[in-house]
Formats: structure tokens, C-alpha cells, sequence
């Protein structure tokens, strides 16, 4: 729960420092957003093979 919140605080940091800079997000909201998503995704990934297929495959 912690990282979520140290996640948020720096997130609107940022937000902030980018709000007084004047400075536009370097990737459009739905790239980064779709970015996002593959990294979570990828990090999910291989604990579920690890944990799903591969007793699988060790059984046969």
C-alpha cells in the first residue's frame, strides 16, 4: 500500500512541476496509458507461467 501511495505523491509532483513549467506530457495520455498496461501485463506474466503452466509441463 505504500508504493501505491509514494506512486501517487510523485505522479502529482510531477503533474505539478510539468503545470508550472508550462511544459506538455512527453507522450500523448492513451500512449502512455497503453504503455502502462503492457508493463503491468509483461510483470504479470511470468509469475502466472511460472505458477500455472510450468507444473503443468513438469508433470508430463
Amino acid at each position: 500500500m505504500k508504493s501505491y501511495f509514494v506512486s501517487l505523491i510523485v505522479g502529482l509532483s510531477v503533474g505539478l512541476l510539468y503545470a508550472l513549467l508550462r511544459v506538455k506530457s512527453p507522450a500523448p495520455p492513451l500512449v502512455a496509458l497503453a504503455g502502462l498496461l503492457g508493463m503491468v501485463a509483461g510483470e504479470a506474466v511470468l509469475p502466472w507461467l511460472r505458477d500455472t503452466l510450468l507444473p503443468l509441463l513438469l508433470r508430463r
